[in-house]
């Protein structure tokens, strides 16, 4: 399924269309959550009410040229940065979804068929603190796993790195990580029933989330339930029940991007990304 939102403009301007806005909203939520502000903060230095920045950050939000600059004043960067279009289309792919979505699976058969590089975050993650993920939580704590990320992310993406990127599940926990995959990548959503990703974790011999753990499915329901509202801002949404790895990447190659797709006709191979 492929999810296109379009919004109505306001009468205070004239409508710049919903990518524009969609801009927008992505790039205000980023710098605002960079900085740790609330909604409360950034209405207080920019002189917009915390109604309108609510509109502004979903994407429905019209303003005024001088309102721009206030907010653009407020942010610590130019009104032309903030409306800013993406130049071209997307560069990289980013596969979103909880374990046992098949993403590190089908990210490398995308890949292969982009001819695009495989980058799972996670890995890069443990290679760059020589830590298992476990030991990283256990001595470090989530925030600091979740500073590693986005760190990760900013420096690949930022960078303009054409690749297919695994994300972690829980990126959505931190915002301004799930604002950049939004504003920087094409991002896909590969949706399963919490039986399957249940089911795909046990085939890949883990039987680590149901031993001395009885209430293990349904903490798994309930994590996804809580997730699934934020996933499903991805602007791609693929359904992977009853479904292979090849099947789901057939089914995501014609809803990308242009500029990501043509890489499956380039003959430049896949080029190298930021250590």
């Amino acid at each position: 399924m492929h999810y296109i939102t379009c919004m109505a403009a306001s009468n205070e301007v004239a409508s710049p269309g919903p990518p524009l806005l969609a801009s927008l909203a992505t790039r205000v939520r980023r710098l605002r959550d960079e900085r740790g502000w609330t909604r409360q903060d950034l209405a207080a230095r920019s002189g917009i009410s915390v109604r309108f920045l609510a509109r502004i950050e979903s994407g429905k939000g019209n303003l005024s040229v001088r309102r721009l600059a206030d907010l653009a004043r407020a942010l610590g960067t130019t009104a032309s940065d903030l409306v800013r279009t993406p130049s071209g289309q997307a560069r990289a792919v980013a596969l979103v979804g909880l374990r046992g979505a098949g993403k590190s699976t089908v990210g490398a058969l995308l890949a292969g068929k982009l001819r695009l590089p495989f980058v799972e975050i996670d890995e890069r993650i443990t290679d760059a603190t020589g830590l298992a993920l476990d030991q990283i939580f256990e001595l470090h704590g989530e925030r600091y796993y979740r500073r590693l990320e986005r760190e990760i992310l900013r420096r690949i993406l930022a960078g303009g790195a054409r690749v297919v990127v695994a994300a972690a599940g829980g990126v959505v926990n931190d915002p301004a990580s799930w604002h950049l995959l939004l504003e920087l990548a094409t991002v896909v959503w590969l949706k399963a029933r919490p039986e399957d990703h249940w089911n795909r974790v046990v085939a890949q011999g883990d039987r680590r989330p149901m031993a001395d753990h009885p209430a293990a499915m349904e903490e798994l329901r309930a994590l996804l339930a809580a997730r699934a509202p934020t996933y499903a801002t991805a602007p791609i949404v693929i359904e992977t029940s009853g479904r292979s790895p090849e099947e789901v990447v057939q089914h995501i190659l014609p809803l990308l991007d242009g500029d990501a797709a043509d890489s499956d006709r380039s003959s430049h191979g896949c080029g190298s990304l930021p250590a």
